[in-house]
């Protein structure tokens, strides 16, 4: 499944540090489909958190921050 993710939306969602882990929603509009799971400052912690999430049909991203 390919997914157009508008840039607008990557940059909304890509932290000033650290990592967000972000879910993508296959059905939302265009430029409203990512969401927040929740923010991390150290990458195995958000790598861990990312593992641990439990729904199959959930497409998740990790946004690296811009520093």
């Amino acid at each position: 499944m390919t997914y157009d993710i508008d840039g607008e939306e990557k940059i909304q969602f890509t932290p000033e540090s650290g990592f967000n882990l972000v879910g993508i929603d296959p059905f939302g509009s265009h430029g409203n489909q990512l969401y927040l799971i929740e923010h991390f400052e150290r990458y195995q912690d958000a790598l861990n958190a990312k593992k641990s999430r439990k729904n199959p049909d959930e497409y998740l991203i990790l946004y690296l921050g811009m520093q």
